[in-house]
């Protein structure tokens, strides 16, 4: 019988010290093109102990100082790991997240990283939904390597239709120890945790978990191959598994096997959601593109089509809208080379680049928020909506996504930093 690929672990939350409106912040990855976001939550938090302190907003990344902002993370971490985070739960922890588009239930606990691989046609329990670039894991890496804690924004996906995972959690809470209620700063909604220790309950969450990934049962859901199985794949934060699991391998070969076993880096910590969930939908991510016009790009993307035989017609099956300014215009490709319109949208960008060294690409969360860049001088191209049915079935026939094809839920609905975990 294989091991279960979800575990509970020590769970580290912050005590009175620590207001949670102001400990809680959004996952560092977003909103970054757009740093009034992140100037709002630094002047709502000020000096008051928060996760903004121990997280690196993907927006100050290109800036000068990341060095030192770094050192002032690890120190903040060490600070806090004796000072703030005064509560713990050795088990996992069920959150509720309200948002406009529902309440998302998930579990908190961890993933062994020798379950989970990153490298291309590798068949690990844990699956990446989306390609890792190598290049965005050092910053991460420095950010890991050193830190005394964990406070990831990951959330980890069980194809569960039949609600036997999460669901049996929640419909017992009013028997769970509370934990924390209250609203997530800049619209994040409402959020509330619920101590899950008994160990039934936890051999419950397992064995249902280990149902869905038995082989035959998985082959007949995907018409896949019985060697296809897989029990987890990543939703959001595929970049910060990938790091965690970068420290593991570096960090495991100055360990005996006996020391492997245990050690805290061997595991990560995520949030396990149901995508079946109603509450939990999956949204395109768009692109926004800096340097070229928008007639620069349209050539481009003709120079393209007309060199790969795709045709550019209203009878295409594959869709996008092109914006810039006040002109838009929707594109439909035919016999695209790739299979989803986000991957011919990608390879219609590395063709312009060619030609715009300086072109710079963004990944954008939310219409509006493309819109308004667009219309500030930068090339929008809006994607088409993307099922979610399609995502487990996508990596079991064949293998990660286009990175950057979909995101769960719209930018303010992300993961806010709450839990932590030690590392060292």
């Amino acid at each position: 019988m294989k091991q279960p690929v979800f575990l509970p672990t020590e769970i580290l939350l912050p005590g009175p010290a620590a207001a949670p409106e102001k400990w809680a912040v959004l996952a560092c990855d977003q909103f970054t093109s757009q740093p009034e976001y992140w100037q709002q939550a630094e002047a709502l938090v000020g000096d008051a102990p928060s996760t903004l302190h121990i997280i690196f907003p993907e927006v100050y990344l290109e800036q000068p100082g990341g060095e030192a902002r770094i050192a002032g993370i690890h120190a903040a971490m060490q600070k806090y790991r004796h000072s703030v985070l005064t509560q713990a739960v050795n088990g996992f922890v069920y959150v509720e997240r309200t948002t406009p588009s529902g309440t998302r239930c998930g579990l908190v606990g961890c993933v062994d990283l020798e379950d989970y691989s990153y490298e291309a046609g590798a068949a690990p329990r844990i699956r990446p939904s989306e390609g890792t670039l190598v290049e965005r894991i050092p910053p991460r890496l420095a950010v890991r390597r050193g830190g005394a804690l964990e406070c990831p924004h990951i959330l980890m996906l069980a194809d569960d239709a039949a609600c036997t995972v999460i669901e049996p959690i929640g419909e017992k809470k009013a028997a769970l120890a509370p934990l924390y209620d209250f609203t997530l700063m800049l619209e994040g909604g409402r959020l509330q945790a619920w101590a899950v220790t008994d160990a039934a309950d936890i051999a419950a969450v397992q064995a249902a978990l280990a149902a869905l990934e038995e082989a035959p049962a998985f082959a007949a859901r995907y018409g896949a191959a019985a060697g296809a199985a897989f029990a987890l794949a990543v939703g959001d934060g595929n970049h910060s598994l990938a790091t965690a699991k970068a420290l593991w391998e570096e960090t495991k070969q100055n360990l005996t096997p006996q020391q492997q076993e245990n050690h805290p880096a061997r595991y990560c910590m995520v949030e396990l959601c149901n995508i079946q969930s109603a509450a939990i939908g999956i949204e395109p991510i768009h692109r926004v593109v800096f340097g070229p016009s928008a007639e620069e790009f349209r050539l481009a993307l003709e120079d393209y089509a007309r060199q790969n035989a795709v045709g550019i017609s209203a009878d295409g099956d594959q869709r996008f809208t092109l914006l810039y300014e006040q002109y838009e215009e929707e594109i439909h490709l035919r016999d695209a080379r790739e299979a989803l319109a986000v991957g011919s949208v990608d390879a219609a960008i590395a063709w312009c680049a060619q030609s715009h060294p300086g072109l710079r690409v963004d990944y954008v969360h939310g219409e509006d928020a493309v819109r308004q860049l667009a219309a500030g001088g930068a090339v929008g191209l809006l994607l088409p909506p993307f099922e979610k049915s399609d995502l487990f079935r996508g990596v079991a026939l064949g293998g990660v996504l286009p990175r950057k094809t979909f995101s769960m839920g719209h930018a303010t609905e992300k993961r806010y930093y709450m839990e932590c975990r030690a590392i060292l």
